[in-house]
């Protein structure tokens, strides 16, 4: 008996339950009977009472719990980063039956020039560093002019044309590096000492757009009222040996550039700067490392991270380079280039000052390189190699001969018009490759963005192949690394005694 109640009870829910739903479905029905309704109403109106599926949308939105969707821009006040253009006509119907394709253009691939630096080159002469399209100086041939524009008679300025260098031709993505020189032949600009501006004229000449030739004019430099010293370019330069860095980029080691730094002061000694271009890579362990030499003035540190808005070939380390020169044309007799990798060697018995003195009929020589092995060891320093400097653990040397190799090289900069990264094209004395022997540069290619420990095969041999490249044991750096431990130790205390890689 209580069996047949309890599936009574069942039944009676299960049609109460169906009776509820009938409700809310007869609801339902009615309310979209409704609005079909309503809807075949609207066909009959006059198109005076229309009502836009806008309109139908927005009152169905008031009936819902939802809420209605943020507000579209307005078109009157578009964001920085977006422009809105009148749609223009696709072609024109000509009166003699010719259908005229029309051909608009909107907005612009790349900037006509993007300035880095301008210099005095002496008392006539100026050099603009800085960037400009590719497809510019590829198929067309750009005009540059130059206006110095005095203080004391600004009506009547002086002007010359300029001569562009482009010395990473080949080399450029969306903008390729040009250095500008303007010499106004004759002519000794500032010679009252009383100041003036010069401006920069960069004329496309119908490149992109034959129809229009659009000129940019730019003020670059600035010589206050009695700031020109003349005897700066004639005098003897402050410092014997300038270091000009490429880009530094990415995640380097701040151990690695520890020991670049304390080498390279001690080699090229008291009378020598550095100066250093971070574009990334100067994260804060890498600033810890440089900043004891930064505050005894022997480094320089410019912040060039910007440049990355800009698309050129290698962090736009050719205009990087070049800014380097002229900035500090006059301020050193001899300028080198090559990279924080790369260590500059002479021979014992000789010194930096001795060679370059036996090299001082060139304005400019290279260098010869010596590839190291980065991830070579050996055997006897197993378990000792995160103690040990780099270069005094990687003691293996590619022997492969009869290949070229890229060199590096040192100027004197006061003969050069541009440069580039390996050498330059464009000076005005002679240059010698003949220097094997007298100087060279060894090299731990990817050693400097290894934070881990590099050493990866331990051998305890003088010869062995890895990576099918048969090398040799070479300890004419590790027999030196004592020596600059206790020169930074002299010269900077323990502070960097507990560097991390």
């Amino acid at each position: 008996m209580a069996i047949c109640n309890k599936e009574r009870e069942k039944k009676l829910l299960l049609v109460g339950s169906i009776a509820n739903y009938s409700a809310e479905l007869k609801l339902l029905l009615t309310t979209l009977l409704l609005i079909c309704g309503v809807a075949t109403l609207l066909q009959f109106l006059p198109s005076r009472f229309t009502i836009s599926s806008s309109d139908l949308r927005f009152c169905i939105s008031r009936v819902s719990l939802q809420p209605p969707p943020p507000p579209f821009t307005s078109l009157s006040t578009p964001s920085s980063s977006t422009s809105f253009s009148t749609p223009a006509p696709p072609h024109e119907h000509l009166t003699n039956g010719t259908i005229k394709r029309l051909f608009n253009p909107y907005g612009s691939a790349a900037y006509n020039f993007i300035t880095m630096g301008a210099y005095r080159g002496g008392l006539n002469t100026f050099a603009i560093i800085g960037l400009s399209s590719k497809p510019l100086h590829v198929y067309s041939k750009p005009i540059y002019h130059c206006e110095w524009i005095r203080h004391s008679n600004p009506t009547k300025p002086i002007t010359t044309r300029g001569y562009k260098y482009l010395p990473d031709w080949g080399y450029g993505h969306v903008y390729t590096v040009v250095v500008v020189n303007c010499t106004f032949n004759g002519t000794t600009i500032n010679a009252d000492n009383k100041g003036g501006k010069l401006v920069f004229h960069a004329s496309t000449s119908g490149s992109g757009d034959t129809k229009f030739n659009i000129t940019d004019r730019i003020e670059v430099l600035q010589e206050e009222p009695g700031t020109l010293n003349a005897s700066l370019y004639v005098s003897k330069a402050k410092y014997d040996y300038l270091y000009c860095g490429s880009s530094l980029f990415g995640d380097l080691n701040p151990q690695r550039v520890r020991e670049w730094i304390a080498y390279h002061v001690k080699f090229f000694g008291p009378r020598s700067h550095f100066v250093i271009h971070d574009a990334g890579g100067v994260h804060e362990g890498v600033l810890e490392v440089l900043k004891p030499w930064m505050e005894l003035g022997y480094v320089t540190l410019q912040d060039i991270r910007d440049q990355e808005r800009f698309d050129g070939y290698y962090h736009n380390q050719f205009m990087v380079v070049n800014d380097c020169l002229h900035r500090y044309k006059f301020m050193t007799k001899w300028m080198f280039f090559f990279d924080v990798d790369e260590y500059i060697y002479v021979p014992p018995k000789s010194t930096i000052k001795s060679v370059l003195k036996s090299l001082k009929e060139y304005d400019q020589f290279t260098i010869e390189q010596m590839p190291m092995s980065g991830k070579i060891c050996l055997s006897e320093d197993y378990g000792k190699t995160h103690r040990k400097w780099g270069f005094e653990k990687h003691v293996f040397r590619d022997s492969i001969t009869g290949i070229r190799r890229d060199r590096k090289y040192a100027v004197q900069p006061r003969s050069l018009y541009a440069t580039g990264v390996h050498m330059s094209q464009d000076l005005s004395g002679k240059t010698t490759h003949k220097t094997e022997g007298m100087i060279k540069y060894f090299h731990y290619h990817g050693t400097i963005s290894e934070r881990r420990e590099s050493c990866k095969m331990m051998v305890n041999s003088t010869q062995v192949t890895y990576d099918k490249i048969p090398f040799v044991l070479d300890t004419t750096m590790r027999d030196i690394a004592g020596a600059i431990k206790k020169f930074e130790l002299k010269m900077i205390g323990s502070r960097l005694q507990n560097t991390r890689q």
